[in-house]
């Protein structure tokens, strides 16, 4: 046999390897499908209509600066029971003339993820001068204000404050706008309208802490105004955050999920409005 024939006959042996490796070989990877919420999680407004929603982590209005991974809709999802608690304390805040106002609900661990990503990066400082001034960014992880694991990812954990009604209309927030410090006095701070709880939602500072001594007055009311509400129906506040509260006792105490917020999270599902 010539070296011409003998090289002819290696390479179709060659490619009748391969053809027959592509046929019978592992197949190209699908996407995995996409998490869903299980049966036990439900969109806020389905459960209470009143409630206000200003969920910030789908803004650029955040302490990342930008809108978060896995929030693609405004919307606050919680566990039922979480939800129906608080549906019983925006009852009894509304006649009284206030209402509640939700920054955070469920947060998927995608968004965790993003705020650990972002807490690493020392670089990116955009917004200190409003969230952190007086906290050094390599602190963040030590200091507690950033974890790799949130309550929030649970389900039945949330941010939210107390607006006086009629409630107030807020403005936008505009990317690289002037900032200022999170802690000032509230005629200073970025617009909102919430009652004054001596310092804005997500403030990396002692002063955020619930019984903080310097907080008296009308803040100190307006602080045990939104506790007591939420107390009364089984929530529990986080000491050294005057807005973040827990339903208990939790659906689900150690899973930590990442559907993203989307109303097709929760497959089509809907309760009858309040």
């Amino acid at each position: 046999m010539t070296r011409t024939s003998t090289a002819v006959r290696r390479l179709a042996t060659a490619a009748a390897a391969a053809l027959l490796w592509t046929a019978t070989g592992p197949t190209v990877a699908q996407a995995k499908p996409e998490p869903k919420a299980p049966q036990e999680f439900v969109a806020l407004r389905d459960i209470d209509r009143t409630i206000i929603q200003e969920i910030r982590y789908i803004t650029p209005h955040n302490f990342v600066g930008a809108p978060v991974d896995g929030y693609e809709k405004p919307m606050c999802i919680l566990t039922r029971p979480a939800a129906q608690a608080l549906h019983k304390a925006q009852t009894g805040l509304l006649k009284r003339g206030y209402s509640l106002k939700v920054y955070d609900c469920y947060r998927p661990q995608r968004a965790v993820d993003h705020f650990v990503r972002w807490a690493e990066d020392l670089g990116d400082q955009r917004m200190k001068a409003e969230f952190y001034p007086q906290v050094d960014k390599t602190r963040l992880f030590a200091d507690g204000y950033i974890a790799e694991k949130s309550g929030h990812s649970r389900g039945s954990t949330l941010d939210l404050t107390v607006v006086k009604l009629p409630a107030a209309a807020t403005r936008a927030y505009v990317p690289g706008e002037p900032l200022a410090p999170c802690y000032g006095p509230q005629k200073e701070r970025f617009p909102d309208n919430s009652v004054d709880m001596g310092t804005g939602f997500d403030c990396f500072d002692t002063l955020a802490h619930t019984d903080d001594p310097r907080i008296k007055g009308a803040q100190r009311a307006n602080r045990d105004l939104l506790r007591g509400a939420l107390a009364e129906q089984g929530f529990v506040n986080l000491p050294e955050e005057w807005w973040h509260f827990t339903y208990k006792p939790e659906l689900f105490p150690d899973t930590y999920f990442d559907f993203p917020v989307a109303r097709r999270s929760l497959s089509g599902r809907a309760m009858a409005h309040s």
